[in-house]
């Protein structure tokens, strides 16, 4: 009684002390205020076992509402401060009898919410809210945050950390996509070939949104002949799905052409997105496109990439079968091998005599699943896809790993300005994996497995896993083939190759031409499907005495020579298509020399004023060009737009009024799941091989064990 304290807050970290020392914990109570100046004069601090729950709103549409177990008993312990004259507050009121049992053991006491303190310092905040900038989920937090924390302080648990970054998101609260407009505004400051594209409904919400950096861009005129296109369901808090283009870079790996959140998965939808994807990549487009079987996307593709080969995800494909097939697995016992070697034909003429064999010996219905895929052979059969370059992809696995990889970033609560943040998190991370790779590679020397100077060349110029994919072909065109000569004439000759311990029906055609230069081609089309020679052209390369790798046979994809380069690359304009006059891809080259020289020359004086002297003698030349002779107009900055924004300047913007539905969207999912990751591993019985049952409880067992106890 008649303690003084400076603060309130002074007097309450003291009365918890004594309320750590004494076994129990406490809260703020009451707080008196002055009703002229509104300035607190009595504070009021109770054990928190005082007074009782409030039975208010017990029931809830006429059945009683489910509460918590209760932990107040009534108690009276407590301290009351007020404020002297003087400004210094002082004990008036004091009581410390107790009607419960108090905390014996510290680590008992430190539970009482008053003890547990590191979660409100402001350091742990801070940290808890750069964890979950990350992409981290709060139990994810919480295990970071305790591993720090002193023995001497309670472990936090996961709905503290939850509630802080509850706190720190209220302030985006009804700003989100304005938060999303600014970031990519603020980007376009330092990328000037930033793409950023966003379709509005009236009212200023989203509904679809697309956008692209520079480098992004840049990879697409080297990779991008292959993309794989997927919409996942691993999105933000208003479940607009996350569509990522995807590519395969000079190692093998993943890289992001761009990313798009969609209103729906319409086809109208789409059209839209791969309008401005072609838009944003210089009208260039792309060889090959591989997504899933969705009606409305391949619709979309036929409008806006029709020269395009579109194929079907092989693992989706794969996944149907599971489905469909079932039933003529199980009626049949011949028809998987039937259906395996009608998949697996090689020409188009076998594809199609093994279709007819399945169709009248199996009875195919033609609506059924599987006589619907035929009449989509082209998209998904391999002897219609041997023609076309897919750089080793047949399968949008690769969209897969890309959604797989973003969950260590977002999450079904992410906010949409901090998914696209979290966006460019996991595409430096991706560019980082890709620049050790160029480091790997540059920093060591290939290991050779023979001295011929095939493999040496293919060491010299490939990338450390491209070589890697050569090699393993190369010893096997050494060590496990053989062959015998189909026919041979004076420009060209044909051989069947294979391995000894494989029936030559399923030995490959290789076709060996050496008029002019070496022409090597062979029937599985793995250089024209990979872009990496396959194991029957080597074989045939090395006995016919080829002494090096022809130079048309080394894919610059898969070298070194397009690795990013920051501020010292230039991009040729002989590697551009320039048919139909100046392309935008071009003029975009072009722009992005001329700033790099600038880059160049800026910390030199002497530098930019030659610079500067051969620009101005440049546009001199222009100028009397123009006037001397008459030419057509070309823009000169065509899809150079930064953001492409389609509303009015006035018109403001906000956040979406629901959470989008889409298709099959299960309630609480980040992606939908396939039915092979869905699918519960069967029971496989160790003893008689059947499935259903474990060795414990099979009856074939039980049966066999009593049959030899009798005997």
């Amino acid at each position: 009684m008649g303690k003084v304290f400076n603060t309130p807050k002074d007097a309450y970290t003291f009365y918890n002390q004594y309320a750590f020392l004494h076994g129990f914990g406490i809260r703020v109570h009451w707080s008196f205020k002055n009703k002229t100046t509104n300035e607190p004069y009595r504070k009021t601090y109770v054990c928190n076992k005082q007074g009782f729950k409030s039975l208010k709103g017990n029931t809830l549409c006429g059945g009683t509402k489910k509460r918590r177990r209760d932990l107040r008993t009534g108690c009276q312990a407590m301290l009351r401060i007020s404020k002297g004259k003087d400004g210094e507050w002082f004990v008036d009121v004091f009581n410390d009898k107790h009607n419960h049992e108090l905390s014996i053991t510290p680590t008992k006491v430190m539970k009482h919410r008053s003890h547990g303190k590191i979660h409100r310092s402001m350091a742990c905040k801070s940290l808890m809210v750069e964890l979950g900038q990350s992409g981290l989920r709060p139990c994810q937090i919480k295990k970071a945050v305790n591993v720090m924390k002193t023995p001497y302080n309670v472990d936090v648990t996961s709905k503290q950390c939850a509630d802080v970054l509850f706190e720190q998101r209220k302030q985006y609260k009804g700003k989100e996509f304005y938060g999303l407009i600014k970031h990519f505004q603020d980007k376009a400051l330092v990328d000037s070939n930033q793409y950023f594209a966003v379709d509005l409904f009236d009212d200023g919400s989203p509904r679809n949104v697309f956008w692209a950096d520079g480098r992004s861009r840049d990879a697409y005129t080297k990779f991008g002949d292959v993309v794989v296109f997927d919409v996942t369901y691993m999105t933000n808090k208003f479940k607009m799905p996350f569509a990522p283009f995807i590519g395969v870079n000079h190692h093998g790996q993943s890289i992001l052409f761009g990313g798009a959140l969609l209103e729906n998965e319409k086809e109208e939808t789409f059209c839209w997105l791969f309008e401005h994807f072609l838009k944003c990549m210089f009208s260039k487009y792309p060889v090959a496109l591989i997504t899933d079987q969705d009606k409305a996307m391949g619709n979309a593709i036929k409008q806006v990439f029709p020269n395009t080969r579109h194929r079907f995800c092989a693992w989706h494909i794969k996944k149907h079968e599971l489905e469909h097939l079932r039933p003529l697995v199980a009626r049949y016992n011949d028809f998987r091998e039937s259906y395996k070697q009608w998949v697996k034909s090689d020409t188009i003429e076998q594809f199609e005599r093994n279709w007819d064999i399945i169709r009248d010996k199996y009875n195919i219905e033609t609506n059924s699943w599987i006589a619907e895929m035929y009449n989509q052979r082209t998209h998904w059969a391999k002897a219609f896809l041997k023609d076309v370059f897919f750089a080793g992809m047949t399968t949008s696995g690769r969209s897969e790993s890309i959604h797989s990889f973003f969950d260590g970033f977002v999450n079904s609560k992410t906010m949409l300005n901090e998914f696209v943040l979290q966006y460019d998190k996991a595409v430096d991370s991706r560019r980082v994996a890709e620049e050790d790779e160029d480091f790997k590679t540059m920093n060591s020397s290939p290991v050779l497995s023979s001295v011929h100077p095939i493999e040496a060349k293919a060491g010299q110029f490939y990338t450390r896993k491209m070589f890697e994919v050569f090699k393993k072909e190369w010893i096997e065109a050494n060590c496990n083939l053989t062959h015998e000569t189909l026919s041979k004439t004076p420009e060209e000759i044909k051989y069947r190759v294979g391995q000894l311990n494989i029936e030559k029906r399923h030995w490959r055609i290789v076709s060996f031409h050496f008029v002019d230069h070496v022409n090597v081609t062979c029937s599985c089309a793995k250089y024209e499907t990979y872009g990496i020679l396959c194991k029957h052209s080597l074989y045939v390369m090395k006995k016919r005495h080829v002494e090096t790798l022809p130079n048309h046979y080394i894919l610059p994809r898969w070298t070194l020579s397009v690795r990013y380069k920051v501020g010292n690359s230039s991009i040729r304009l002989d590697e551009m298509n320039s048919k139909n006059g100046v392309s935008a891809l071009t003029l975009w080259c072009v722009r992005s020399n001329c700033d790099k020289a600038i880059e160049q020359a800026s910390d030199s004086p002497t530098e930019i004023e030659k610079f500067n002297s051969f620009v101005i003698k440049f546009l001199e030349d222009q100028r009397i060009r123009k006037n001397s002779k008459e030419f057509e107009t070309v823009s000169l900055d065509p899809y150079r737009g930064i953001s492409q924004i389609d509303m009015t300047p006035q018109l403001s913007v906000r956040d979406p009024v629901a959470p989008k539905n889409t298709k099959g969207r299960p309630k609480n999912a980040t992606r939908i799941k396939s039915s092979l990751e869905n699918m519960k591993k069967k029971r496989t019985c160790s003893y008689c091989q059947i499935l259903g049952h474990y060795a414990t409880g099979c009856p074939k067992r039980k049966v066999d064990e009593s049959v030899a106890e009798k005997q």
